[in-house]
């Protein structure tokens, strides 16, 4: 008997990832939530305050817009729900993309880096994608949220497209949402919780506190609140080969993420009891747009080459065993997997024939299967293999 340390190891980190960022993700949102529904108090020093049930349970919530004259006995902070979350992803991020490089980062058919190499890239994509974050939270940008999210934005479908042309497009996807998290955890780690801290210690002091603090956190809180729904599609975005497997995928992931964006904008509208009308047809013609543009590019694809022939089992079955079957088997030959991913077998006709529709997607269709193509798989295969599959998966 041995024992998967690996898979087990990337389970832990993914549950851990997954419970995490529920909970900074939660918190998150409720904040925002409860800061648009404030109201000013009927007496008392607090800038706003908020009558709430849940439970069975009465809240009486208050904010001060810089600080209580006086330092409560027991202050609650949140702040470890955003490094775990952060830790557990870039520990996924080393487990899976760089110890798996070979077969996850890298493809082969793009310009070649070494794993090292490709590896160096990546971790400089993150430190690079904070320092600029910062500088524009630092420049005169700053004064203008909407003006600052647009660069910020550029600048991320530039990265989006830059890595694409090195890495594995999952990979790439993978990467920008790496940057926002590191960014997003950024904003905690290095201004909203030291500027928490500042106030607090003016506070035992007897100084009074600077409302600059409070307002810069809760910009990069803010920041946070608009780049949530992207990050979380990015973590979801490798269920989906006809995202990252488009012929830009730079493109999907630009036009998803500003869908997130407007999406979250309505709900911030709707918790300020403000008008969302224009925010939701924002968001609806972004989703369509979406949809349009991967629909479009299918059907306007180069024709692949195939013969009008019918294609038997017997023609793609050495398609399988040359390039499915080391992974995709009972026991697969490829030491990064220690069962089938995703329990898609593909050893015998009856299982790639009851996976047909989903070795089309991402074999024919995408094209991203094998993982980087580590076994060379020539058009005229992809072509050969759709036949077989648009013929009926006959035997």
């Amino acid at each position: 008997m041995t024992f998967d340390w690996a898979e087990w190891l990337n389970l832990a980190l993914r549950w851990l990832h997954l419970t995490t960022g529920i909970a900074w993700i939660g918190s998150s949102f409720y904040f925002i939530w409860l800061d648009n529904h404030l109201v000013p108090p009927k007496s008392g020093e607090a800038s706003g305050e908020l009558w709430s049930v849940h439970g069975g349970g009465f809240y009486h919530k208050q904010k001060y817009q810089v600080a209580p004259a006086q330092m409560p006995a027991d202050l609650h902070w949140f702040k470890w729900e955003a490094y775990f979350t952060w830790i557990s992803g870039f520990s996924l991020l080393v487990l899976v993309y760089y110890v798996g490089a070979a077969s996850f980062l890298v493809d082969p058919a793009k310009p070649g880096l070494s794993i090292a190499e490709a590896i160096g890239v990546g971790l400089g994509a993150l430190v690079l994608g904070w320092l600029v974050y910062d500088g524009l939270c630092r420049s005169p940008l700053a004064r203008n949220n909407r003006l600052l999210g647009a660069v910020w934005f550029a600048y991320l479908v530039c990265v989006a497209a830059g890595l694409n042309e090195v890495f594995a497009a999952r990979a790439a996807y993978l990467h920008v949402g790496a940057i926002l998290g590191t960014v997003m955890v950024g904003n905690v780690f290095f201004v909203i919780i030291p500027n928490q801290r500042k106030v607090v210690a003016d506070l035992v002091a007897g100084r009074e506190p600077d409302p600059a603090l409070g307002k810069a956190a809760k910009q990069r809180s803010l920041h946070n609140n608009y780049m949530t729904l992207p990050v979380l599609f990015i973590m979801i975005s490798h269920h989906y080969p006809m995202t990252y497997g488009a012929q830009r995928p730079w493109l999907v992931l630009a036009l998803v993420g500003l869908t997130g964006v407007a999406v979250r904008h309505i709900f911030n509208l709707r918790h300020g009891a403000r008008d969302t009308r224009a925010a939701m047809a924002v968001a609806a013609v972004l989703a369509l747009s979406t949809v349009t543009y991967v629909t479009w590019e299918k059907g306007t694809a180069p024709a692949k080459p195939a013969s009008a022939a019918p294609v038997s089992w017997a023609e793609v079955e050495p398609l399988f065993a040359k390039h499915c079957i080391a992974c995709h088997s009972p026991h697969p030959m490829n030491p990064a997997f220690a069962a089938p991913p995703l329990g898609v077998m593909l050893d015998s006709y009856a299982h790639a024939a009851q996976f047909a529709p989903r070795i089309r997607g991402v074999a024919v269709d995408a094209q991203i299967m094998p993982l980087g193509n580590t076994t060379g798989m020539t058009p005229e295969e992809r072509a050969k293999l759709g036949q077989w599959i648009a013929q009926g998966a006959r035997q």
